[in-house]
């Protein structure tokens, strides 16, 4: 997905504030498997993913826990880095080769005190962010797994595709034999 389409999508902007943006990103590229973040650490970049898959994690009891799935024009962020410049929870692995766009979220701040566009891009950038983790929370809370499944099928199908089994199950909060179990009763 090209830069301008996933500045859009996060809120329009002018040309002159897009402009701005734009010359601060720089592109990248990540092998498979590549540990993009480290929990513990100050994350001091955001990237958008171009092409590509990536999975956030979390350590419980010594298994890792998926929480968040990321494809082509999703940002990936430590929210602690991004907002309270703290060290992050989340271990970020790139599921495929990954061509991501990098912006210095140093840069990005000093860009919010230069211009109001590119702080209300950010304001609508952090609450889009909110928006997916209370979707997730209440899902998690109200929904089966199967219910979890079947949204995931609906709003993210390609993950299925392109993600194991043992990430996905551990996303839904479920064991691996359960979702195949779900999987074969929707069959």
């Amino acid at each position: 997905m090209e830069i301008n389409e996933i500045i859009d999508a996060i809120y329009p902007l002018t040309s002159v504030s897009k402009n701005l943006i734009k010359k601060s990103i720089v592109e990248t590229k990540f092998p498979k498997g590549h540990i993009l973040f480290k929990a513990d650490k100050i994350e001091t970049s955001i990237y958008f993913i171009k092409k590509g898959i990536a999975r956030a994690y979390a350590y419980s009891d010594e298994n890792e826990i998926t929480f968040w799935f990321g494809k082509e024009g999703d940002p990936i962020v430590s929210m602690q880095s991004y907002v309270n410049n703290q060290k992050g929870y989340e271990d970020v692995e790139l599921l495929e080769d990954c061509e991501l766009y990098e912006l210095k979220t140093e840069k990005l701040h000093k860009l919010f005190l230069e211009d109001i566009h590119i702080a209300n891009w950010g304001r609508k950038f952090s609450e889009l962010e909110l928006i997916k983790s209370e979707e997730r929370l209440i899902s998690l809370q109200f929904n089966t797994a199967t219910e979890r499944y079947l949204a995931l099928l609906e709003n993210c199908p390609s993950i299925i595709q392109r993600v194991q089994l043992s990430h996905i199950a551990s996303y839904l909060g479920i064991t691996q034999v359960s979702l195949s179990r779900i999987r074969a009763t929707l069959k």
